[in-house]
């Protein structure tokens, strides 16, 4: 049977401000001086020792390594893991595609999140013309600054949209460096520019909720960023700018970032907060790859490093200290506590609601409360 590729140019986007939205930043955000919700006594345990590990990293110059997924964002704890950068508690952030997107959509409209199963039903989802273009926009043109996905994204919520280069120029450096890195990213931008009638110069976009942007903080505060993003997984596929090359080039430029920041992870930490995929496929890649580079210059393996994995579900009833269990047992197949405990060091996993862990991390850690600094 003869099969056509679905043509993408031909979806047509609606208004985001149309959509019903699920969330707002004045429901979700969570100001710093707001008590966190009650903890059991053990979970209160696991949140004190990741903050003694935090101490002993940063006493040490190692990585501090927040990986998390949409929902931590979701649940409102942008202003907290701002707090912990500037404070120089967290050196590098990882997420997914979902966290970038529901990131610059509370900081452009205020709102986020939408209802999958009606909007699916109805040729909607993800269908919303703001949100996939002006993504694509920061992508494109970062490229041309050699900047990955987190940055690229951090910067346009940050400084308010993106400078898109003359067309005559970008074809003028494909023509005479055709082999250059950034040519393809020329092409790309050149490609776009003429068929989505993109104008040279600049495009401001005001985002007028930024303080709920984890990706504009770290840009402010110049802590790296990456996003680790699966090609059609996220909702700007769901738009006639999709363009895998933009997305594949960003997403490639930060795992070369984050392979930066597990190589300092020696004696360092690991928080993944709601990944259950995204955080433990991609970490043991680039741990592999550190080991390879490492080994050839007769370097030792990443060593001493402590891994606190933090979800909603029970963790199999499995005591993960002691390894990962027999094949027999349900529990192995949790991928985010079986890939973490293998990945050396120490890992513990803490059943615990994401934005409340992170929230008496952050009391643990800055003084706030009754705690010390």
């Amino acid at each position: 049977m003869k099969q056509r590729p679905l043509d993408l140019s031909r979806l047509k986007t609606l208004p985001l401000a149309r959509r019903r939205s699920l969330s707002s930043v004045e429901e979700i955000l969570l100001p710093l001086d707001r008590s966190p919700s009650v903890l059991s006594p053990t979970v209160l345990l696991r949140v004190q020792e990741a903050a003694m590990r935090l101490r002993e990293a940063r006493g040490r110059g190692a990585q501090a390594i927040l990986i998390y997924g949409a929902h931590l964002l979701r649940n409102g704890a942008a202003l907290l893991v701002a707090d912990l950068m500037e404070k120089g508690w967290i050196t590098h952030l990882a997420t997914n595609g979902a966290g970038t997107i529901h990131d610059w959509e509370f900081a452009w409209l205020g709102r986020s999140t939408e209802g999958v199963e009606e909007n699916v039903a109805a040729g909607t989802f993800g269908t919303w013309e703001e949100t996939g273009r002006n993504i694509h926009l920061a992508l494109l043109g970062g490229a041309l600054d050699r900047l990955g996905y987190g940055r690229a994204l951090g910067r346009f919520i940050h400084e308010d949209g993106v400078t898109l280069q003359d067309p005559d120029i970008l074809a003028g450096m494909v023509a005479e460096f055709p082999a250059d890195p950034l040519a393809a990213a020329g092409c790309e931008l050149l490609a776009a520019m003429n068929t989505h009638r993109l104008e040279a110069g600049h495009h401001r976009v005001e985002h007028r909720w930024k303080q709920a942007s984890i990706l504009a903080h770290a840009w402010r505060l110049g802590v790296p960023v990456t996003v680790h993003p699966g090609v059609g997984y996220d909702i700007i596929a769901c738009h006639p700018m999709f363009n895998g090359a933009a997305i594949g080039r960003a997403a490639a430029e930060d795992f070369r970032l984050f392979g930066g920041a597990v190589d300092g992870l020696d004696g360092g930490v690991v928080l993944s907060i709601g990944s259950a995929i995204m955080g433990p496929q991609v970490f043991e890649k680039s741990l592999s790859c550190v080991h390879n580079i490492r080994f050839q210059e007769g370097r030792p393996a990443v060593s001493g490093h402590s891994i606190f994995v933090v979800d909603l579900q029970d963790g199999g009833g499995w005591d993960w200290t002691q390894g990962e269990p027999p094949k027999s047992n349900p529990a192995y197949y949790l991928r985010f506590c079986k890939s973490y405990s293998r990945m050396g060091g120490s890992m513990q996993y803490v059943q615990c609601d994401n934005a409340a862990f992170i929230h008496h991390l952050h009391r643990q850690l800055t003084g706030a409360g009754s705690h010390e600094s």
